[in-house]
């Protein structure tokens, strides 16, 4: 993947200076150990921190190492002011986590007592103003303190990539679609770039690429893709030359940022003036970490882009779009178990999803724009979609949103993609998550989310609940049991 950063994870012990120095570095040390056995790459600092001068010592080494995510590791009780001002001083992501008492053979000289150093750490982290992210239950051996930098891993690919990220809009949102409302403010909060554009600037840079040599290069790497699924071939140079206009106007334009993705106007004026729809283009993009959202949807592009930081895979941006026909459901028993019909709908959009998320694709024509724009004949102008059967398997349903006076709320939901044949067109599958009819009135329709929503395809919930925890988003709704409506805890225990 590119366009996300590279996570550079650091640890570091603390010691208080009454508990043997020793005991922390030993239990660093089969931490390191732990994580190298489970391929996660660390960096060990041999700076063990007592005092403020170990803090600096300590962040200054951490710095040569090129660390950009640091755990502080509590091997026993810990000072609490150095380490939290550590973690004050460290320009990047932080978790705290204590370790656990190995054996009750050694509880005299071998005792750390950091479940109590966790208590006194957060109080000081508390008034310093940190956000740090401190796991579920953040004390253990090493091995369960390993999975839980697995995890800081992925949180820290969010926040280190919104910190270097610019988002770049093409085109007013859609009349039919100010629910994706993009209040600015916010995102200067985050500490993203916004760059929003005309439509006139993209269809003049396009029509500057006419003839770009490159084209044919592209469109070669478009059929091997497609395949047998090629079945609109005469649009792809104008899909390559589309293509290269966006990766042109990233590199002329991403300036101080390291990050970018898209948030662009595709339609109806689109088709009628660039001769084609930009969904193909828009899936091979997200393909490689460029989320390209759809209506000019900056929020989804932000969502999306999030996603695909927290796993290291595309991300797809569809419509929460219908519901599930009684006739299907029933069809579908064996495959649907226990869910019930309410749990379902389908996700779908025109054509965006990536082909390496689809368990079958081909190229084909927008069907809706078709009959708007193309009434009786044959499809031109509104060539361009990818379209198939969503791949089955865990999905996390997600979506960062300011509101209209600029607070963030975000959700997050667990479910899978179900192997059922949708039996429409698009980039389209049966998604299932459990008590989704309530999630949808309750925090959907009560928090005033818009019909958009980030796919990642896997379950990455806890993962982008903390991220958003991290990022001072604290109303982060999710989907819930049944016996309650709403949660305040972490909810991914």
């Amino acid at each position: 993947m590119i366009n996300i950063p590279e996570v550079k994870l650091g640890i570091v012990a603390t010691s208080r200076d009454c508990f043997p120095i020793t005991l922390s570095e030993k239990r660093r040390d089969a931490v390191v150990k732990a994580c190298t056995e489970k391929g996660i790459s660390i960096k060990e600092i041999t700076t063990t921190v007592e005092n403020e001068i170990d803090a600096m010592n300590a962040l200054k080494e951490a710095y040569d190492l090129g660390v950009n995510a640091l755990v502080i590791y509590l091997g026993n009780f810990g000072p609490e002011g150095p380490e939290t001002m550590l973690a004050q001083k460290f320009d990047g992501p932080v978790m705290f986590v204590a370790a656990a008492e190995e054996t009750k053979d050694n509880l005299y000289d071998g005792r750390g007592d950091a479940y109590c150093g966790m208590l006194n750490a957060s109080y000081n982290l508390n008034l310093r103003n940190l956000r740090v992210y401190i796991p579920e239950f953040p004390v253990g051996y090493a091995e369960e303190i390993a999975d839980m930098i697995s995890d800081f891993e992925d949180i820290s690919r969010v926040i280190l990539g919104l910190k270097k990220l610019k988002i770049i809009s093409f085109g007013p949102r859609p009349q039919e679609f100010l629910a994706c409302n993009a209040p600015i403010k916010p995102l200067y909060d985050l500490g993203i770039e916004i760059m929003e554009n005309s439509e006139l600037d993209l269809f003049e840079s396009f029509n500057n690429h006419k003839d770009d040599k490159r084209i044919p290069d592209v469109v070669e790497d478009m059929e091997k893709e497609l395949g047998v699924g090629n079945k609109y071939g005469g649009i792809l140079p104008k899909l390559a030359q589309y293509e290269l206009t966006l990766k042109d106007w990233v590199e002329r334009n991403i300036g101080a940022s390291r990050y970018v993705v898209f948030a662009n106007k595709c339609w109806p004026a689109f088709q009628t003036q660039f001769g084609f729809v930009p969904c193909f283009v828009n899936s091979r993009l997200a393909a490689n970490g460029i989320p390209v959202a759809c209506e000019t949807d900056i929020y989804g592009a932000l969502s999306e882009y999030i996603i695909t930081c927290a796993t290291d895979m595309p991300a797809t941006l569809l419509d929460i779009n219908n519901t599930v026909p009684k006739d299907m459901f029933e069809d579908n028993k064996e495959i649907i178990g226990d869910y019930k019909n309410s749990d379902l709908f389908m996700g779908f959009h025109c054509g965006n999803t990536s082909s390496c998320m689809m368990k079958n694709f081909s190229m084909k024509y927008q069907r809706i724009m078709h009959r708007l724009l193309e009434p009786d004949k044959e499809p031109d102008i509104t060539r361009g979609t990818l379209e198939g059967t969503i791949r089955p398997g865990d999905i996390t349903l997600f979506r960062l949103q300011s509101t209209a006076d600029t607070k963030l709320r975000s959700y997050v939901a667990e479910g899978e993609v179900l192997d059922i044949d949708p039996m429409s067109f698009g980039s389209i599958g049966v998604f299932a998550v459990k008590e989704m009819a309530r999630f949808y009135r309750h925090v959907l329709i009560e928090k005033n989310f818009p019909h958009h929503v980030g796919v990642a395809f896997k379950h990455a919930g806890k993962v982008l609940y903390a991220a958003m925890k991290l990022l001072g988003v604290d109303d982060v709704s999710f989907n819930q049991p049944a016996s309650m409506l709403y949660r305040s805890e972490n909810p991914f225990k």
